[in-house]
């Protein structure tokens, strides 16, 4: 259950705010007898009708003591909240007033208990305030069990009274009231199991203040990030094992699920075939492909395939962590504990739905995707024909991290000296600590210039390099004619990882004029010289008749080529064959998996602060831009080390 409860109802600008103001100011305590007695008949008829007449007064702390032990100690309790909560009907009602100005009483404590933004409130002067005002005026009433006052330091009016002037102006913005407009009064009332404190807001403008639902979160959030603020920075920042642990463990746990989604294959049938249906439902769909746009058929069928995505062990298991840790933040600002949605009702998830849309899109227009997570850094093994005993040397001194840096710097300067004089390894190398670093500041342009001398040499790594290089989006020095002509050379002097490189250029069509054909030569390519990647790729090309005729027989000798050497999704292709569905749908649906796990690492701390600043994924990247555009590094938030629950 929440941590704290408030309730906001108002007064009508007919009357009976100076009453409430009196009243709230000199109530005498309510005697605290233990009596477990059953409540009296009256009592149960009193609170039938009560609730038959405010059912928002279920939310009370003191309606569910009532209702786990009905007694008339817990029944005077909260019929006592209940009519405090309701003021403005209750006074015009004969039967409630009648018991107001007959309930126990116990020694009264001072002559009121009114505070505001000043010392010394005169009673007399607010009432004659609060009967000239023709506005309306909110009665909030804040609640927190009596543990967590007494544990906290809130069961006395000094706290309250610290805690609502700290916050007079949030409470003031929630209600849309300007801060030099306005006003309030309260008085804190410490009875029972749940102490609570009374406050009268309004605005000296009649008719300028509004509050919703949203604005009573606000207020909600602001007071409970206060009250509570220590104990949510334990929870967040796991300084007490106690209360932590839990949280610590889950995260752990959801960053493995992650892992596995986000490398593993997906075999889940049922979600292919609705995958399927609904690639070819979006062949009719006009407009955006996007869920917001979608027509509600369509929308049911996304909702379908989340559910299905669900059902996978390491998704069910990654949301159910997920849950938990948000259950521990919502537990502070909830009236009663949230009901589990689906995944695909989740809001804070609505991300995968547009991933699903976009992996049917794919599905429906036969793209196929390359899964050679990798294949870049294994492109550029050493070379090391008719290389000379000085490039040797200085290329283990220069790798040779047990050196001073001094030491390896020196060798970078000789290497330097040895290109310069057209060798065309020191050339290459050059070129890789340019664009790499860590010895030489990376730099694009000169990287280019080395590369490209020991390209013009014959090495087809370096003409490999170059060609990546001129097809990079640097700007400085992209150049996608050139880049293509030197992976086509390098290509031709055998080096696979152009060849395939090549065949990618071509099947996208970003950098070239897209031709399946070309694609499919240099794949062909690739694949012959024993690239894995190649003959993964010219196998699916074989079974989706992309670029070459469809021949299933061919299909299946380049994945299983490929899966000799290691290739987990040729391995899986091949032991999907057998169960009629196509390939790339069974491929969509992995990359699905991966989105998800990449969403859920996205979401591994759990939404928090309602009511506290709210920032657009877009708008928040915009941001990140310009700090690092100045040098500063860091998530936006990053400085600010104040005790709310952003995270």
């Amino acid at each position: 259950m929440a941590k704290l409860i408030l309730k906001s109802p108002y007064i009508k600008s007919t009357g009976g705010a100076s009453g409430y103001l009196k009243y709230i100011a000199t109530r005498e305590r309510v005697e605290i007898i233990p009596d477990d007695r059953p409540p009296t008949r009256k009592q149960e008829q009193l609170i039938t009708k009560l609730v038959r007449d405010f059912p928002e007064i279920k939310k009370l702390y003191e309606y569910n003591d009532y209702m786990e032990k009905p007694t008339k100690a817990n029944a005077s309790a909260f019929i006592t909240l209940a009519l405090e909560s309701n003021w403005d009907s209750v006074v015009r009602s004969d039967q409630y007033m009648k018991y107001i100005a007959t309930r126990p009483r116990a020694e009264r404590l001072g002559e009121h208990g009114l505070f505001g933004d000043e010392d010394g409130v005169v009673l007399d002067k607010a009432m004659v305030e609060m009967e000239n005002y023709t506005g309306n005026v909110w009665t909030h009433i804040i609640s927190l069990k009596r543990e967590d006052a007494a544990r906290l330091g809130f069961d006395n009016a000094a706290a309250w009274r610290d805690l609502l002037r700290a916050h007079r102006n949030d409470i003031a913005a929630a209600m849309k009231i300007s801060p030099n407009d306005f006003r309030w009064y309260a008085a804190f009332h410490d009875e029972g199991d749940h102490p609570h404190v009374h406050m009268m807001a309004w605005s000296a403008k009649a008719g300028q203040a509004y509050l919703s639902k949203d604005g009573i979160r606000q207020i909600k959030s602001t007071l409970t990030n206060h009250i509570f603020q220590n104990e949510m920075l334990h929870l967040y920042e796991q300084k007490s094992m106690s209360r932590d642990e839990l949280v610590h463990e889950a995260r752990r746990a959801m960053q493995e699920l992650v892992r596995t989604m986000k490398e593993g294959i997906c075999n889940h049938p049922d979600a292919e075939r609705l995958m399927l249906e609904l690639a070819l439902q979006l062949e009719t769909v006009k407009g955006k492909k996007s869920y917001g746009y979608l027509p509600k058929p369509q929308k049911k069928l996304v909702d379908r395939i989340v559910d299905e995505m669900e059902r996978l062990p390491s998704v069910k298991k990654c949301y159910e962590q997920w849950l938990t840790l948000q259950g521990k933040v919502d537990a502070y600002y909830h009236d009663k504990e949230q009901m589990r949605v689906p995944l695909s009702q989740q809001n804070e998830f609505r991300s995968i739905k547009n991933a699903v849309i976009k992996e049917a899109e794919n599905i429906r227009q036969c793209k196929l995707f390359f899964e050679d997570k990798g294949v870049e850094q294994e492109g550029e093994p050493e070379e090391f024909r008719d290389c000379s005993y000085d490039y040797w040397t200085l290329r283990d001194v220069i790798r040779d991290e047990t050196l001073t840096l001094d030491e390896r710097c020196d060798a970078v300067s000789e290497l330097e000296e040895l290109a310069e004089h057209g060798d065309k390894h020191a050339q290459y190398l050059m070129g890789k600590l340019w664009r790499d670093g860590p010895l030489l500041t990376p730099n694009t342009v000169n990287a280019r210039h080395w590369f490209q001398q020991a390209a013009k040499q014959g090495h087809s790594y370096a003409q490999y390099d170059l060609g990546k290089l001129l097809l990079s989006d640097d700007m400085e020095v992209r150049d996608p004619a050139k880049g293509m002509r030197w992976l086509e050379t390098a290509a031709q002097n055998e080096n696979s990882y152009a060849a395939y490189r090549l065949g990618k250029e071509y099947y996208r069509g970003k950098n070239s004029e897209r031709s399946f054909t070309a694609a499919a030569k240099w794949f062909d390519r690739a694949a012959q010289d024993g690239n894995q990647y190649a003959q993964y790729m010219l196998g699916k090309l074989y079974l989706m008749g992309q670029g070459v005729e469809y021949d299933k027989q061919m299909g299946l000798h380049w994945l299983n080529q490929s899966a000799a050497q290691g290739n987990v999704y040729a391995e899986k292709l091949l032991q999907h064959q057998n169960s009629g569905r196509p390939p790339n749908v069974f491929l969509g649906v992995t990359r699905l998996l991966h989105h998800m796990g990449r969403i859920f690492q996205e979401h591994s701390l759990p939404q928090s602060n309602p009511g506290g600043i709210q920032i657009d994924r877009k708008r928040l990247e915009e941001l990140m831009e310009k700090r690092e555009a100045h040098g500063l590094k860091g998530n936006v938030y990053e400085e600010y080390k104040g005790p709310t629950m952003s995270m």
